[in-house]
């Protein structure tokens, strides 16, 4: 088996205890990825941790500055594996400064209210993620 490259992404929020609109972005490229809904983010750079790289993939791709809050565990060593060679770190984040534009690889971003986090086409590792979260939401454990 291989070792899987880390990326790490944000689930957006409104707010950080109580969500009731998630931030979603709509890929542009690759072509078999375009037209799908994801979690912003990217891969971490050598020399950087996750958070670090999360950070500077927040503002490369969506022009903004958050803080970030807990990290939505993944059942796979506490991350969640999205490729045969990727695997993915996920945040709560709430935008602090700056206006979500799709700078980078989206075209379109949205905010989903709570009940509507699927009314998107997700990729098919993040429908998991979603799942998690619109458990975490409904528990109040978000």
């Amino acid at each position: 088996m291989t070792s899987r490259r880390l990326v790490v992404a944000a689930a957006i929020v409104d707010d950080l205890t109580g969500p009731r609109r998630l931030l979603s972005a709509r890929r542009s490229r690759p072509l078999h990825l375009a037209g799908r809904w994801e979690f912003p983010g990217g891969k971490v750079d050598p020399g950087e941790t996750p958070t670090q790289a999360l950070h500077r993939e927040l503002h490369e791709e969506l022009g903004v500055v958050a803080e970030l809050g807990d990290e939505i565990v993944g059942p796979d060593d506490g991350a969640w594996i999205i490729t045969d060679r990727h695997v993915m770190r996920l945040w709560l984040a709430r935008v602090v400064e700056g206006e979500p534009q799709p700078l980078v690889e989206h075209d379109e971003l949205a905010w989903l209210p709570v009940g509507d986090w699927f009314s998107v086409p997700w990729l098919d590792a993040d429908v998991r993620i979603v799942e998690e979260l619109t458990r975490q939401v409904s528990r109040g454990a978000v």
